[in-house]
């Protein structure tokens, strides 16, 4: 009797090891499909000026892809700003990058090199324009800042596209009737505190950590940009219609404001070329809408990525790895 239970024990027992093999094996193959081990490789992600919103979101977004694709390895390249970003991708210097609507509509109009491989992946979230001042500036308008020295962002920087664009409907010749400083924001907060500029121009999401930290140390404040002037970039170009009225609310910068300011807003794109590779682009594309939370708990714009509306890439057309990842989340 004895023996004979040992017998039905064992066969007990090699049963459910082979019912757990049959478990293990099928999550394996769910979890890591055969022929699907995940991208691999190198690549660059082209990102801004230190201190600004498109290197901290870069930092995270290394981070995240670092736990969600393994084998893919990623430099960061510190740019200049959405103009220079489109050109590392057209040029093959970068893969991947963030630029803003208009930036990429000025850049297709002109007719740049590359400018037909370019692809979105996602529409992640609105910059705002800041025009900053000392707090005892007597400028309460653009037209105001005539004669005076105006950081308007550098060379190959949206904020530098944006500023002239917001000088013209200001009824100011960008070259002529304000002295332009061509700065970062890691250099234009500190030159306005130490007296060397008048005002300086910001395009990013907010708050913007460096506008943040200037409003803490010294007194600034922002100056509205209305409706009306908004009305009259309208009328510059087809490209001036990713430009949208906005309002800054009251504590994006509690110290810079006495309540919400109105000013105007831009959407930032996830970009990459139609010759990344499909798998490629649609695990990055998941990451980035699936690290909303955790990288928005640092920057806070990240939070406003949002899955719904990600899709919308428009002057872009969605790469087709993108559109894999979005096919596969549709409810």
């Amino acid at each position: 009797m004895p023996r004979s239970l040992s017998r039905f024990a064992r066969r007990r027992a090699v049963q459910v090891s082979a019912a757990l093999a049959v478990v293990c094996a099928l999550l394996a193959w769910w979890l890591l499909p055969p022929g699907n081990p995940g991208p691999s490789g190198r690549i660059t992600f082209s990102t801004g000026v230190p201190t600004g919103v498109y290197q901290r979101y870069g930092k995270l977004l290394r981070e995240a892809l670092a736990r969600d694709l393994p084998e893919v390895k990623i430099t960061l390249r510190d740019s200049e700003g959405s103009q220079q970003n489109l050109a590392r991708l057209a040029s093959g210097e970068a893969d991947f990058t963030v630029a803003t609507a208009d930036a990429v509509a000025q850049y297709q109009r002109a007719g740049m090199p590359g400018a037909n491989r370019l692809r979105g992946l996602a529409r992640l979230y609105d910059d705002y324009v800041q025009l900053v001042v000392p707090k005892s500036s007597k400028v309460t308008s653009v037209a105001q800042l005539k004669g005076l020295r105006v950081g308007v962002g550098q060379e190959g920087s949206g904020v530098r596209l944006i500023a002239d664009r917001v000088l013209k409907a200001g009824g100011l010749r960008p070259d002529a009737d304000v002295v332009p400083v061509s700065a970062g924001i890691d250099t234009m907060p500190g030159l306005l505190e130490h007296g060397k500029l008048d005002a300086f121009f910001w395009s990013g999401g907010l708050p913007t950590h460096a506008v943040q930290e200037l409003s803490e140390r010294h007194p600034v404040r922002l100056v509205p940009l209305d409706a009306p002037l908004i009305a009259r970039m309208h009328d510059a170009g087809a490209e001036t219609r990713y430009y949208r009225s906005a309002v800054m609310p009251a504590d994006a910068y509690p110290r810079a404001q006495e309540g919400p300011v109105e000013t105007l807003a831009v959407t930032n794109l996830l970009v990459t070329t139609d010759l990344t590779d499909p798998a490629m682009a649609e695990g990055l594309t998941r990451t980035v809408i699936r690290s909303r939370d955790r990288i928005g708990s640092q920057v806070h714009p990240a939070q406003l990525v949002d899955l719904r509306t990600a899709i919308y890439t428009d002057p872009l057309l969605l790469h087709d790895g993108a559109r894999e990842y979005y096919r596969s989340v549709k409810p």
